[in-house]
């Protein structure tokens, strides 16, 4: 698939309830990973029309491939399917992710991967063609939007949780699905 001229990165959002939940994620941070899991349920169990969730992509250097893999979702969200298209590449990445991250943040295999070995496995595990909307000379604003707007909240961590704009420092990927419902749309 390659994307169209003038392209858009569709948003990560799901639901379209009032209520705004935000999950700034990293997506080989295995804690990043473990919330990425409970999208679904979160939405569900709340009610999609009384929540709206809305991944923003944290970046981390310590996660030595982080940008390679944020731009390739980014890239995903740009080609038809749009969010769906990005969802298949964060949930193969997820499912697949020892495959992209180092022994220690410092070692391992991945040492001798290139980016283009990393885009073709993300490739091959989603089913997705990423390579051409990597390529976008502009896609770097997407990803700067996410940068900056994680750092006017504050944010530098993943997994992070915000709630219609306000920090939740006492909320974590631990926590079970039913805490998380009951602080988004309280009884």
């Amino acid at each position: 698939m390659t994307p169209p001229a003038a392209w858009t990165a569709d948003p990560l959002s799901w639901g379209y309830g009032p209520r705004v939940f935000e999950m700034f994620l990293e997506p080989t941070c295995p804690y990043s990973v473990r919330a990425y899991g409970k999208l679904d349920e979160t939405l569900a169990l709340a009610g999609e029309d009384r929540i709206t969730i809305k991944i923003r992509l944290q970046s981390q250097p310590w996660h030595m491939y982080s940008g390679v893999i944020v731009r390739c979702i980014l890239a995903a969200s740009t080609l038809p399917g749009g969010r769906a298209t990005a969802r298949k590449v964060m949930t193969a990445i997820a499912t697949h992710r020892e495959e992209f991250e180092f022994a220690h943040h410092c070692g391992g295999p991945n040492l001798d991967a290139t980016p283009n070995d990393i885009i073709g496995r993300i490739e091959a595990y989603s089913g997705v063609q990423l390579a051409a909307a990597f390529a976008l000379p502009t896609l770097d604003r997407e990803i700067k939007w996410h940068c900056k707007y994680a750092r006017q909240n504050g944010i530098h961590v993943s997994p992070t949780f915000m709630v219609d704009g306000l920090v939740q420092a006492d909320m974590g990927s631990g926590d079970a699905v039913a805490d998380w419902v009951k602080r988004l749309v309280p009884a």
